[in-house]
């Protein structure tokens, strides 16, 4: 071999450079495959079966900041071809600083390529704490497209650095299409090209943790009043794939300050895309949850005005597989007007109209104060096997780095609070598997009886139920298995495969994600039907 490599020296340094080219990308793979805090992991319920402290007055907290990307660094465009997306060579660009770089905060969802151009309302992190019986959570909502598990746990770790008596955070994203990129598939490109904004990735976490801990600071007895809104799917919902399961159900929680009716949060969660604004829009905005939550705050005047409840209005995306959208259909806004195509004026028609819903349900004859106060909460770690071509992105570390087995680790919560339950989900699931009405129809990959059943909804026992989408991570579209529809022929009468499998690409992700759903449930629930009597306390 050494005599070969002398007298073919050419040949000898293809071949050395060949192999540290090798060397380098397995060494890349190999360390985005360990990913972040590779040793944690969850395992537990609080309280213990044993150890339930006294039950008094329920305690809540919250607090909100503003995670918008300064614009002031930022680099400006003209959209020459008014595509909605960053051209280099055809559109123009103001390199401000000089570096030859093109520093924009690139916003997720839709196309790669779509830097802002402005900012239509700020984006949030949003944090609710719950103290009773010895035991403290919070729950937060973050406009965002998505965050992966391991970006959670580093703000994790951050709160129980500066405060170790939080017993457990959730997170949740709310999924607008029209915030910055926090997943690093948006930003211009993937891989070598890409522009990823780390630095906004760590103010959102910092922030996020001083939400959470202000939350906490704040915490002080609370009544609750809860409600149920019905939201129809006329003028609010569009079903793109069958079979048709929507979110029809608008829960509420508005809690004050005990004896009074001052508002501390008012808390809601529906199962909607935000989307609202479209494809082509430039700015930066939480979509219709935006408008939302001003009008539950500040109320609405003229048509259907209501006065607004205070306090901080936040909002939990629900279940939105399927896929739940706006887009394609007519939104009506209360002066009478219609929008069908995406834009600003739709999401402030779907916002407020929605906020309508939830103000008459939450002051109706049916809305009630809530009478249970104790907070529990069950939370495990698991394992998926993720398939083609999400696995491809795993082990690039393109997107949620960190391989395990040949799997991905992810996380399921449940969270009682007084007579709210919650269940977490880490992606988008169909809401067939929440409420019901899983099918296998013709056509479908595998000749099956539905397998995530019970519903998630019929296993959970609060009187006030929710489940938080995109929670503690975003790992794509859970489809039923029963439903999976890759190969021909289609389901439904297609001419092609639907749109969800790509992205988990398992037919197993959805009854892995069911059957630690029900484990996580039945855990909470066993230490529920532990808690003694309040004169055994």
């Amino acid at each position: 071999m050494l005599q070969f490599m002398k007298r073919h020296k050419l040949l000898s340094g293809i071949f050395i450079v060949l192999l540290l080219l090798f060397c380098v990308i397995f060494g890349y793979v190999r360390f985005k495959m360990r990913g972040e805090h590779r040793e944690y992991a969850i395992d537990f319920v609080l309280p213990e079966s044993d150890g339930w402290k006294q039950i008094g007055d329920l305690e809540v907290g919250v607090a909100v900041r503003d995670i918008t990307p300064s614009m002031d660094d930022k680099d400006t465009w003209v959209d020459v071809n008014g595509n909605g997306k960053f051209e280099k060579g055809v559109d123009e660009w103001n390199d401000r600083n000089g570096n030859g770089k093109l520093d924009f905060a690139w916003i997720a969802g839709f196309d790669m390529s779509r830097p802002a151009m402005g900012v239509n309302d700020p984006v949030w992190s949003r944090a609710l704490a719950f103290r009773n019986n010895g035991v403290t959570i919070a729950i937060v909502s973050i406009d965002s497209i998505g965050i992966t598990n391991e970006r959670y746990i580093t703000i994790r770790k951050m709160i129980h650095e500066a405060n170790p008596d939080i017993d457990h955070v959730a997170f949740s994203a709310t999924h607008s299409h029209e915030a910055p990129d926090t997943m690093g598939i948006w930003s211009y490109s993937l891989l070598w090209r890409s522009l990823f904004d780390e630095g906004y990735m760590r103010m959102l976490q910092e922030k996020t943790r001083d939400a959470v801990l202000e939350a906490v600071a704040n915490l002080k007895p609370a009544d609750t009043v809860i409600a149920a809104g019905y939201v129809p799917e006329e003028n609010f919902i569009r079903d793109s794939r069958e079979p048709k399961v929507m979110d029809h159900q608008l829960p509420l929680a508005w809690f004050k300050e005990k004896g009074t009716e001052n508002t501390i949060a008012v808390l809601t969660s529906w199962g909607m895309h935000p989307e609202a604004m479209g494809s082509e829009n430039l700015y930066i905005s939480s979509d219709f949850v935006h408008y939302f939550r001003e009008a539950m705050e500040k109320g609405l005047e003229g048509p259907d005005a209501f006065e607004g409840f205070g306090g901080k209005c936040v909002f939990f995306t629900g279940p939105v597989g399927g896929l739940m959208t706006q887009l394609s259909i007519e939104i009506k806004d209360r002066y009478g007007n219609a929008w069908k195509d995406s834009s600003i004026e739709k999401a402030q028609a779907q916002g407020e109209n929605l906020a309508i819903i939830a103000a008459q349900a939450l002051r109706s004859e049916e809305a009630r104060t809530m009478t249970e106060s104790q907070v529990a909460v069950s939370a495990k770690t698991f394992f998926l096997t993720m398939g083609w071509p999400f696995k491809a992105a795993l082990y690039l570390g393109i997107v949620h780095p960190g391989i395990f087995n040949g799997q991905a680790k992810s996380e399921i919560n449940a969270l009682r609070i007084g007579e709210i339950e919650i269940v977490t989900t880490p992606g988008e699931i169909y809401p067939e598997i929440v409420f019901g009405g899983v099918e296998n129809p013709e056509g479908a990959d595998f000749k099956i009886e539905p397998v995530e059943v019970p519903p998630f909804f019929a296993a959970m026992k609060g009187a006030l139920k929710m489940n938080f989408n995109l929670a503690n991570d975003e790992i794509g579209y859970i489809v039923p298995k029963s439903q999976w529809d890759q190969k021909p022929p289609y389901t439904y009468g297609r001419d092609k495969a639907p749109y969800g499998e790509m992205y988990t690409g398992n037919p197993e992700v959805a009854p892995g994600i069911h059957k630690v759903t029900m484990d996580v449930l039945n855990r909470l629930h066993h230490t529920l039907e532990s808690m003694p009597a309040a004169e055994n306390l």
